[in-house]
């Protein structure tokens, strides 16, 4: 657990269980009390309970303020969050800095199945290991239930401003992975009551490495024709045996996809980076991306997570260093010919959040993504409910800018209203096929959008992150898994 102070911006050693939790520097941590202070005294400046402060824009604001001083007095000035000085004093102002009416559709989203088969077959120890976490705590005598699809709906629209999200799925085969297609199915028909409107889309997970690979293609078509799957998840760095697999491989990867093609669903999510212990590294890595995009133009690779390593420092671009993290999905791409705004796509579940620890490193990070993936390619996932309501990400992505000197010497480009509102968006809804503004007209009469229109007048945001906060939560956890993530 962790005794940082309740803000409006989370910045912790959260893990969301694919990576060892990151200590915050001594410079957030001074940082953080720093805000803590600063939301006590302007809460009674603006003449509001503190807890109703942390909830506005302003409240915001106050946290990237006193992290904007702390990044400057070490020198990190490549990135950092434009807010006014007066922000976190006034509403307004606050409102112009980090408010927004961006379509946001997070294409990485997470729950639980409370009452999954996994229960009796992973044993009870990932209940325990679910109630030591944050969440664990919310009031519920069931732990499990902290993570339902209930609990999602809270965090996720009714505690954000996320229009539309994706469910996606950790790497265990279904007999103990803990989420079932059934239950995120059940939990898309929630939130998508009326005339057909879309909230909530599904992926399947393929592990087309277990035994017998017929029996696994066999599934992807049980799947698509029992539900209405919009994309497939895999992880090419997990195996039964802690040996990956790499999607040209002529075995398994090329098979699957192909797999992919004949049913027509042809989207594929693939996690890259933070590569998690038990398995073989070296499949975590995006040198195969570029071959397979090759080899199928006409099918959509989603790199969740960019292929960044959570421990792998991120600078400028460089080819001879290019084995893992960011890089080496640049030098994939440059590899075998993929052009920008292709059919490789980068997604920034957790990525970006851990950049938000580190402005600097953001800055170079992000502009290699809009360069050489693509501005169109670049797509808005949070890895929630992990972490929680993924609010402050998007209020801190808001206000994120790349340093003009930094653009102007490796060619970044400039983060404008109309590059968040690509990344927020436009751009996931152009890969899954969705009309935004449809989305929107849909969504704001369904029973979820009236519910949070009226939830929006009382708001009772939880402020907690979900997920290990010490290497001991994170080692329980990898030891409950056998070594599988998430």
């Amino acid at each position: 657990m962790t005794d940082n102070p309740i803000l409006p911006i989370k910045i912790d050693a959260t893990s969301n269980g694919e990576y060892a939790p990151l200590p915050v520097g001594r410079h957030i941590r001074a940082a953080q009390s720093e805000a803590a202070v600063d939301l006590t005294a302007n809460a009674r400046h603006t003449g509001q309970n503190r807890r109703v402060f942390l909830g506005t824009l302003a409240g915001a604001a106050t946290s990237l303020l006193a992290l904007n001083r702390a990044f400057a007095a070490r020198g990190e000035t490549a990135g950092f969050y434009q807010v006014p000085p007066d922000a976190g004093l006034d509403q307004q102002v606050a409102q112009a800095a980090l408010g927004g009416d961006e379509f946001i559709f997070d294409v990485q989203c997470h729950m639980v199945d409370p009452d999954g088969p996994w229960r009796r077959n992973a044993g009870r120890g990932f209940i325990g290991a679910l109630r030591s976490f944050p969440q664990g705590s919310c009031g519920e005598a069931d732990a499990a239930d902290c993570y339902s699809a209930d609990m999602f709906i809270k965090e996720v629209f009714m505690d954000s401003d996320t229009d539309l999200a994706v469910m996606s799925f950790v790497p265990s085969p279904p007999e103990t992975n803990p989420l079932s297609l059934q239950e995120a199915a059940r939990a898309a028909r929630l939130v998508e009551q009326l005339d057909g409107g879309r909230r909530l889309l599904l992926h399947a997970m393929v592990m087309p490495n277990l035994p017998n690979l017929q029996r696994q293609l066999d599934r992807m078509a049980q799947a698509v024709a029992d539900y209405d799957i919009a994309a497939w998840k895999v992880y090419t760095q997990w195996g039964p045996n802690g040996v990956g697999w790499w999607l040209d491989d002529p075995d398994v990867g090329i098979p699957f996809i192909e797999q992919a093609r004949r049913l027509g669903v042809r989207t594929i999510a693939i996690h890259k980076g933070l590569s998690f212990g038990g398995q073989q590294a070296q499949f975590a890595s995006c040198v195969d991306v570029g071959r397979a995009a090759k080899l199928f133009p006409d099918v959509n690779f989603l790199i969740y997570h960019s292929g960044f390593e959570a421990r792998r420092r991120e600078g400028p671009y460089d080819a001879a260093n290019a084995a893992a993290g960011v890089d080496s999905l640049v030098k994939s791409l440059h590899d075998n010919g993929i052009a920008p705004n292709s059919n490789v796509y980068a997604e920034l579940g957790s990525t970006w959040r851990i950049l938000m620890r580190d402005p600097s490193m953001g800055a170079h990070v992000l502009g290699k993504l809009f360069t050489h993936v693509g501005q169109q390619n670049v797509l808005w996932g949070t890895d929630s409910i992990w972490y929680g309501s993924p609010q402050d990400q998007i209020t801190a992505f808001r206000a994120f800018r790349i340093a003009e000197p930094v653009q102007e010497r490796y060619g970044y480009p400039a983060m404008t209203p109309a590059l968040r509102r690509a990344v927020f968006g436009l751009n996931g809804a152009r890969v899954y096929g969705l009309d935004p503004a449809a989305v929107r007209r849909k969504a704001s009469f369904d029973p979820v959008g009236r519910a949070k229109a009226a939830y929006a007048n009382a708001p009772t945001p939880s402020f907690t992150t979900y997920g290990p906060q010490t290497i001991q939560e994170f080692r329980d956890l990898e030891a409950l898994h056998g070594g599988w993530p998430g």
